[in-house]
Protein backbone atom coordinates (compact mmCIF):
# COMPACT_ATOMS: atom_id res chain seq x y z
CA UNK A 1 0.00 0.00 0.00
CA UNK A 2 1.46 3.38 -0.93
CA UNK A 3 0.31 5.08 2.29
CA UNK A 4 3.39 5.72 4.43
CA UNK A 5 3.48 3.55 7.55
CA UNK A 6 6.51 5.47 8.79
CA UNK A 7 4.87 8.87 8.58
CA UNK A 8 1.60 7.48 9.92
CA UNK A 9 3.57 6.39 13.00
CA UNK A 10 4.98 9.92 13.28
CA UNK A 11 1.47 11.40 13.22
CA UNK A 12 0.16 8.83 15.70
CA UNK A 13 3.08 9.47 18.07
CA UNK A 14 2.35 13.20 17.87
CA UNK A 15 -1.29 12.60 18.83
CA UNK A 16 -0.26 10.39 21.73
CA UNK A 17 2.31 12.91 22.98
CA UNK A 18 -0.48 15.53 23.15
CA UNK A 19 -2.42 13.30 25.49
CA UNK A 20 -5.04 12.23 22.96
CA UNK A 21 -6.92 9.29 24.48
CA UNK A 22 -9.78 8.91 21.99
CA UNK A 23 -9.92 8.95 18.20
CA UNK A 24 -13.04 8.82 16.07
CA UNK A 25 -12.85 7.76 12.44
CA UNK A 26 -14.38 6.21 9.36
CA UNK A 27 -12.29 4.02 7.07
CA UNK A 28 -10.21 6.06 4.62
CA UNK A 29 -7.17 5.12 2.56
CA UNK A 30 -4.74 7.69 3.94
CA UNK A 31 -5.90 7.01 7.51
CA UNK A 32 -5.68 3.21 7.36
CA UNK A 33 -2.47 2.93 9.41
CA UNK A 34 -3.52 5.59 11.94
CA UNK A 35 -6.81 3.78 12.51
CA UNK A 36 -5.05 0.44 12.86
CA UNK A 37 -2.58 1.91 15.38
CA UNK A 38 -5.43 3.37 17.44
CA UNK A 39 -7.26 0.05 17.30
CA UNK A 40 -4.20 -1.89 18.46
CA UNK A 41 -3.26 0.57 21.24
CA UNK A 42 -4.71 -0.50 24.61
CA UNK A 43 -4.31 3.10 25.85
CA UNK A 44 -6.39 4.57 23.01
CA UNK A 45 -10.14 4.43 22.50
CA UNK A 46 -11.07 4.17 18.83
CA UNK A 47 -14.66 4.90 18.02
CA UNK A 48 -15.74 3.95 14.52
CA UNK A 49 -18.36 6.27 13.12
CA UNK A 50 -21.21 5.84 10.65
CA UNK A 51 -20.69 9.42 9.43
CA UNK A 52 -18.05 11.99 10.26
CA UNK A 53 -20.40 14.53 11.84
CA UNK A 54 -20.95 12.07 14.71
CA UNK A 55 -17.32 12.68 15.65
CA UNK A 56 -18.19 16.21 16.76
CA UNK A 57 -20.55 14.84 19.43
CA UNK A 58 -18.05 12.16 20.39
CA UNK A 59 -15.31 14.75 20.86
CA UNK A 60 -17.67 16.97 22.88
CA UNK A 61 -18.54 14.06 25.17
CA UNK A 62 -14.87 13.20 25.55
CA UNK A 63 -14.07 16.82 26.42
CA UNK A 64 -16.78 16.90 29.11
CA UNK A 65 -15.38 13.61 30.48
CA UNK A 66 -11.85 15.07 30.61
CA UNK A 67 -10.49 13.00 27.71
CA UNK A 68 -8.61 14.68 24.87
CA UNK A 69 -9.71 13.50 21.46
CA UNK A 70 -9.00 13.80 17.75
CA UNK A 71 -11.31 13.37 14.79
CA UNK A 72 -9.61 11.47 11.95
CA UNK A 73 -11.34 12.18 8.65
CA UNK A 74 -11.00 12.81 4.96
CA UNK A 75 -11.67 16.32 3.67
CA UNK A 76 -15.03 15.19 2.27
CA UNK A 77 -15.88 14.05 5.81
CA UNK A 78 -14.90 17.46 7.13
CA UNK A 79 -17.21 19.08 4.58
CA UNK A 80 -20.01 16.72 5.65
CA UNK A 81 -19.42 17.72 9.30
CA UNK A 82 -19.80 21.47 8.91
CA UNK A 83 -23.26 21.58 10.52
CA UNK A 84 -22.04 19.83 13.67
CA UNK A 85 -18.88 21.92 13.80
CA UNK A 86 -20.78 25.21 13.54
CA UNK A 87 -23.95 24.42 15.50
CA UNK A 88 -22.24 22.45 18.27
CA UNK A 89 -18.45 22.76 18.56
CA UNK A 90 -18.24 26.46 17.74
CA UNK A 91 -21.49 27.48 19.40
CA UNK A 92 -20.73 25.69 22.67
CA UNK A 93 -16.97 26.30 22.58
CA UNK A 94 -15.78 22.70 22.30
CA UNK A 95 -12.07 22.15 21.63
CA UNK A 96 -11.96 20.01 18.53
CA UNK A 97 -8.77 18.70 16.92
CA UNK A 98 -9.45 17.54 13.36
CA UNK A 99 -6.85 15.47 11.51
CA UNK A 100 -7.96 15.74 7.90
CA UNK A 101 -6.53 13.82 4.95
CA UNK A 102 -6.12 16.52 2.33
CA UNK A 103 -7.27 14.68 -0.78
CA UNK A 104 -7.93 16.14 -4.22
CA UNK A 105 -4.80 18.18 -4.86
CA UNK A 106 -1.89 17.95 -7.27
CA UNK A 107 -1.15 14.30 -7.93
CA UNK A 108 -4.66 13.10 -7.03
CA UNK A 109 -5.58 10.12 -9.16
CA UNK A 110 -9.15 9.59 -7.98
CA UNK A 111 -11.61 11.92 -9.76
CA UNK A 112 -14.15 11.63 -6.92
CA UNK A 113 -11.64 13.23 -4.53
CA UNK A 114 -10.97 16.39 -6.51
CA UNK A 115 -13.97 18.55 -5.56
CA UNK A 116 -13.40 18.27 -1.83
CA UNK A 117 -9.76 19.19 -2.26
CA UNK A 118 -10.59 22.47 -3.93
CA UNK A 119 -13.08 23.44 -1.18
CA UNK A 120 -11.39 22.41 2.06
CA UNK A 121 -9.22 25.45 2.73
CA UNK A 122 -11.94 27.89 1.69
CA UNK A 123 -14.41 26.31 4.10
CA UNK A 124 -11.87 26.23 6.95
CA UNK A 125 -11.16 29.93 6.39
CA UNK A 126 -14.87 30.79 6.09
CA UNK A 127 -15.52 29.08 9.43
CA UNK A 128 -12.53 30.80 11.06
CA UNK A 129 -10.87 27.46 11.84
CA UNK A 130 -7.09 27.74 12.12
CA UNK A 131 -5.25 25.03 10.20
CA UNK A 132 -1.75 23.88 9.32
CA UNK A 133 -0.36 21.48 6.75
CA UNK A 134 1.45 18.33 7.83
CA UNK A 135 3.91 17.94 4.99
CA UNK A 136 7.25 17.36 6.75
CA UNK A 137 7.71 14.52 9.26
CA UNK A 138 10.21 16.67 11.18
CA UNK A 139 7.50 19.28 11.89
CA UNK A 140 4.53 16.99 12.57
CA UNK A 141 4.91 16.76 16.36
CA UNK A 142 5.22 20.51 16.79
CA UNK A 143 2.30 21.35 14.47
CA UNK A 144 -0.02 18.77 16.04
CA UNK A 145 0.92 19.99 19.51
CA UNK A 146 0.34 23.61 18.53
CA UNK A 147 -3.04 22.79 16.96
CA UNK A 148 -4.15 20.83 20.01
CA UNK A 149 -2.93 23.56 22.38
CA UNK A 150 -4.81 26.23 20.41
CA UNK A 151 -8.00 24.13 20.33
CA UNK A 152 -7.95 23.92 24.13
CA UNK A 153 -6.84 27.47 24.88
CA UNK A 154 -9.42 28.97 22.49
CA UNK A 155 -12.13 26.33 23.04
CA UNK A 156 -12.48 26.25 19.27
CA UNK A 157 -11.91 23.75 16.46
CA UNK A 158 -8.50 23.50 14.80
CA UNK A 159 -7.31 21.33 11.94
CA UNK A 160 -4.15 19.73 10.64
CA UNK A 161 -4.17 18.66 7.01
CA UNK A 162 -2.35 15.46 6.05
CA UNK A 163 -0.75 16.16 2.68
CA UNK A 164 0.24 13.82 -0.12
CA UNK A 165 3.91 14.73 0.54
CA UNK A 166 3.62 13.26 4.04
CA UNK A 167 1.22 10.37 3.55
CA UNK A 168 2.02 8.92 0.14
CA UNK A 169 4.95 6.74 -0.89
CA UNK A 170 5.29 6.22 -4.62
CA UNK A 171 6.37 2.71 -5.49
Amino acid sequence: MPVSQTNSRVVYAALKSCGIGLCSALPETWLVHLIRMAEDDPDMILLRLAKEEEGVGVSAGAHFAGVKSAMLMQNHGFLASVNGIVSFAQLYRIPLLMVISYRGHFGERDPWQTQGGTSTESVLRALGIPYAFLDDPEKVARRVSEAQTLAYSSLHPTAVLLTRELMWEES
